[in-house]
């Protein structure tokens, strides 16, 4: 029962850790595009 309950653990540990890892890089990526397609394209930020 306890090697379960670890290995729950684990696995919601991963889960969490890359859901976290793909906001982190994601975010700051849209930003940026958002930013460039400004500047050369002259497209809203809120588009």
């Amino acid at each position: 029962m306890n090697a379960i309950i670890i290995l729950l653990i684990v696995v919601y540990a991963i889960i969490g850790g890359v859901s976290t890892l793909y906001l982190f890089f994601s975010m700051p990526a849209v930003i940026i595009w958002k930013i460039y397609r400004k500047f050369k394209y002259h497209i809203s930020l809120m588009n």
